[in-house]
């Protein structure tokens, strides 16, 4: 298990080439679980190779406990269960794509 911090959304965070930006937490239900990933979108903007850009997913795992307590912070905290099975997160991947317009799923 891990803690996952709910921090806010829509902040761009600058990386070298652009920016990325998280537009969404979503509770997408997988059997008698649910899965946390955020949705968002990098942009390739200062590159020096052109402008280009992604939707993309990152799953943080099963939701074990949903925004149970707060960090020092103020922020929400969540404890997850990373997904580890390779058939599982095959699974997951097909559903966030019927879902989601993403380029690109990831797993924590």
């Amino acid at each position: 298990m891990k803690d996952y911090v709910h921090r806010e959304l829509e902040e761009e965070v600058m990386a070298i080439g652009g920016h990325y930006t998280f537009t969404d937490e979503v509770r997408l239900s997988f059997g008698e679980s649910e899965v946390l990933y955020l949705k968002g979108y990098a942009l390739f903007d200062s590159t020096c190779c052109g402008a280009s850009g992604c939707g993309y997913a990152l799953v943080q795992g099963f939701v074990a406990h949903w925004k149970f307590r707060k960090d020092g912070d103020g922020y929400f905290v969540s404890r997850v269960k990373p997904i580890k099975d390779p058939d599982i997160r095959r699974q997951i991947s097909r559903l966030i794509k019927e879902k989601e317009l993403v380029q690109q799923i990831r797993f924590v």
